[in-house]
């Protein structure tokens, strides 16, 4: 059985494992490029929850053990995947005649960050030879010279001596330098985020720029925070126009319940890329997975949600798209294919903020049937796609 079928099949065996005892349950234990051992941890890393790639990163750091360096190194451009990146694996160990990065990630818009991945920074590193692997990289014409850089990715915060190392030398202007913690951190704040757009305008951070004018910055701050906003907008549009009947619930516990029985459904990994939004490790599959409390109203049950411009946005990029609906708990979920939701958009009502905008989503429930709210006064009858 390979490590992702132990996952499919008992996800808490790996709560009380750190990542040198998982390791050991793929192929035989020992990481060299290509062998079943990686192919199995990489296959395992694209399918766990973020809250594993920060466990098994401080599983990392914490203690040394064979191989730690390199499963780091396969956490980080796991990292970077989740940041939103098209990652290409390097090498574990360099080879003659053979470029011995350790990731290289490409951006939407084009641009590439050559990864190198240390444990510690107790030891210093040649940029004189990071810079040559950028150069011959250029060469082969896998980088773009105007529209890549180095990105040197430290275990351990305490970065002072490296960090003085990179301004003294004459690659100042194209390396930067993170610590694992912040790129955790960074990929929590995507997680959090409505609008995967904004997220691009925070990923300028890890490019070499010059900020003598900070207006890059405050704008990254700005749309950052008008995203974050948009939720809270929401949050207190219905707390102020229902009556809750039912205690207050865990919105991101009951969002996790849902995802684990739309995967199921769907027999594939979803992985989160957003607040509410997700897709399988091939990208293939789009969910967009809202939840509500039930409020009641009369003979029926009321669900409401807001779908937001960003939501669809990111439905539309594939064929394979669904809008799930959590109707009060993980035990009554619609998952509607978006081809056929889309055609219900114009007859919902629109609340716009700024330059964003969200439609307002009104489930009912009288008895087994469901159906959705149209200003047309059609419902539209939805009671088979409840999974």
């Amino acid at each position: 059985m390979s490590i992702f079928n132990l996952w499919q099949n008992n996800k808490k065996v790996f709560e009380e494992k750190n990542v040198e005892q998982i390791l050991t349950f793929c192929g035989d234990g020992k990481l060299y490029d290509g062998n079943a051992t990686s192919l199995e941890f990489r296959e395992l890393l694209n399918n766990v929850p973020l809250r594993y790639l920060q466990k098994y990163s401080e599983d990392c750091l914490s203690s040394s053990f064979t191989n730690s360096g390199f499963v780091l190194q396969d956490l980080i451009n796991q990292i970077g995947i989740r940041l939103g990146y098209k990652c290409e694996y390097g090498l574990y160990r360099g080879r003659k005649n053979q470029i011995g990065f350790d990731g290289i990630w490409n951006t939407k818009d084009g641009y590439q960050f050559l990864v190198e991945v240390k444990t510690t920074d107790t030891y210093r590193i040649n940029l004189d030879t990071l810079a040559t692997y950028r150069r011959k990289l250029i060469e082969q014409n896998r980088l773009i010279e105007n529209k890549s850089s180095i990105l040197i990715v430290v275990g351990r915060q305490d970065t002072g001596d490296l960090e003085a190392q990179i301004r003294g030398s004459k690659h100042a202007w194209d390396v930067r330098l993170i610590s694992t913690d912040a790129l955790i951190k960074l990929m929590t704040v995507r997680a959090n985020l409505n609008d995967t757009k904004t997220f691009q305008q925070i990923n300028e951070i890890l490019r070499p720029l010059e900020y003598t004018r900070i207006d890059q910055l405050i704008n990254i701050i700005f749309h950052t925070a008008e995203d974050l906003q948009l939720e809270n907008d929401v949050n207190d549009e219905i707390n102020s126009s229902q009556e809750n009947d039912h205690p207050k619930s865990n919105k991101d516990e009951m969002n996790d319940l849902c995802i684990e029985k739309i995967s199921k459904k769907l027999k594939v990994s979803l992985i989160k890329q957003g607040r509410c939004i997700y897709s399988s490790p091939d990208n293939n599959y789009h969910v967009v997975c809202i939840v509500s409390k039930s409020y009641k109203r009369k003979n029926l049950l009321r669900y409401w949600y807001a779908f937001r411009t960003a939501q669809k946005e990111f439905l539309e990029e594939t064929e394979q798209s669904y809008i799930a609906f959590g109707c009060g708990s993980d035990e009554s979920i619609l998952l509607i294919p978006y081809s056929i939701f889309e055609s219900y958009l114009n007859f919902f009502s629109k609340t716009e903020k700024g330059n964003r905008y969200y439609w307002h989503v009104e489930a009912y429930q009288k008895n087994n049937t469901f159906e959705i709210r149209r200003n047309d006064d059609i419902n539209a009858e939805v009671t088979k796609y409840l999974i």
